[in-house]
C-alpha cells in the first residue's frame, strides 16, 4: 500500500501565501487532497473541522513559536497523537541553529513527529510520512 493510499488528506498551515500554494500543488500533484490554514489558530480549528490524515506545519507564523504551539495543540488531542504532524522551518538558514525531534528530550518539548528544512523536497516529505506509517 502506497503512502498516498495510507494518507489521504493533509492539512498545510503556512503564513507565506506563495510558499503555501506551492506546496500544495507539490502535493496535490502525487495524489494528495490538500486543506490549508495561513495562520496556527486558523490551522487548529480546521484540523478539528477536516479531520486530516496527516498535518504540515510551518513554524515561524503569526508570533515565532506559532507552529510549536499549533504541534501542541494537535498532539494534544486524542485524534492528533494517532497523525504524523511534521514541521516545516527556514530557521535553520535564517540562525544557523539546527534542532530535530529525533531524540527523547526534543520529543518531550517539540510536539511533532519530524522537522523538514524549507524548501520542501517532496521525496523527503513522503519519506517522513512512509516512515510514520511502517
Amino acid at each position: 500500500m502506497t503512502i498516498q493510499e495510507r494518507v489521504k488528506k493533509i492539512l498545510l498551515v503556512d503564513d507565506d501565501f506563495d510558499l503555501l500554494e506551492q506546496n500544495k500543488l507539490l502535493l496535490e500533484s502525487r495524489g494528495f487532497t490538500v486543506v490549508t490554514a495561513d495562520s496556527g489558530s486558523a490551522g487548529f480549528e480546521t484540523f478539528k473541522k477536516e479531520m486530516p490524515d496527516a498535518a504540515i506545519v510551518d513554524l515561524i507564523m503569526e508570533e515565532h513559536d506559532a507552529g510549536f504551539v499549533l504541534c501542541h495543540r494537535i498532539k494534544g488531542t486524542k485524534y492528533g497523537k494517532r497523525i504524523p504532524v511534521l514541521m516545516l522551518t527556514s530557521a535553520t538558514y535564517d540562525t544557523g541553529f539546527k534542532f530535530g525531534a529525533g531524540t527523547d528530550e526534543e520529543k518531550e518539548w517539540i510536539k511533532c513527529d519530524g522537522i523538514l528544512n524549507k524548501p520542501v523536497i517532496v521525496e523527503e516529505l513522503l519519506t517522513k510520512l512512509e516512515d510514520f506509517f511502517e
